[in-house]
């Protein structure tokens, strides 16, 4: 019987974790064991890549995302070649997204935040992560 919050209740003699961060380790583990093969179809090779992927695939597939950072990416491997782009020409690499200049916004929205508040890097934590724009 779900619980009162219309989450399902958890099996027999188990405890739901209480800490956001028990909650989030308990509900991976039940995803990896539900779905053990599960992989991200959005290609990329490091966390800036998926970021940046993510941020193009609002209201786009994933196919279409994976036309586009090909380019992207040779264009502006790091945050700091991004965060430098030229609008104009970020726009046309990613105008069949659709959104396209709602995205190059966001997308050197991004790029700046990690350059000057991350060294470059994509954060870690999930607090500091949803400060990012995009």
């Amino acid at each position: 019987m779900p619980a009162a919050d219309n989450r399902p209740a958890p099996p027999e003699g188990v405890r739901r974790p209480r800490s956001p961060k028990g909650r989030a380790r308990w509900t991976n583990r039940l995803l990896t064991e539900e779905y053990p093969g599960a992989v991200c179809e959005l290609d990329h090779s490091n966390a800036f890549e998926l970021l940046a992927a993510t941020i193009l695939s609002a209201q786009c597939t994933d196919a279409r995302v994976n036309m586009v950072t090909p380019e992207l990416f040779e264009r502006y491997p790091t945050p700091e070649d991004l965060a430098a782009a030229d609008p104009e020409e970020l726009e046309r690499i990613i105008h069949s997204t659709g959104f396209y200049r709602a995205k190059a916004r966001s997308l050197m929205g991004m790029a700046r935040a990690l350059e000057e508040r991350f060294g470059g890097e994509v954060p870690g934590r999930m607090s500091d992560l949803v400060t990012v724009p995009g």
